[in-house]
């Protein structure tokens, strides 16, 4: 565990006093949720940005329309849905997805 932690780290720039979310370094029983929580996600957005030639602000705008509210309103934590994130960023970029190497 304590690897991964510090590959999230070292890949999105983190100094070692910035607690990683545990859905960074852990998967969901299935491996398929594809989402992520909202502060894995701002973590990760100047990375995003910078690969993708955006602007934080603009990434971090997507990050909030791509946000869900919590089941029910109250069974979980709003959550990202990485999927419909990445093909915002798409189109704010440009990309043809079907392009994209995975």
């Amino acid at each position: 565990m304590a690897a991964r932690v510090g590959t999230y780290r070292t890949g999105n720039g983190l100094d070692d006093g910035v607690a990683v979310p545990v859905d960074a370094v852990t998967a969901s029983a299935s491996g398929l949720d594809p989402h992520i929580s909202v502060r894995n996600a701002r973590l990760q957005a100047p990375r995003v940005a910078a690969a993708r030639g955006l602007d934080l602000d603009t990434v971090l705008d997507l990050v909030a329309r791509a946000t869900s509210p919590p089941d029910l309103g109250f069974l979980s934590e709003p959550a990202v849905n990485v999927v419909t994130l990445n093909l915002m960023l798409d189109e704010a970029t440009g990309a043809d997805p079907s392009t994209l190497q995975p």
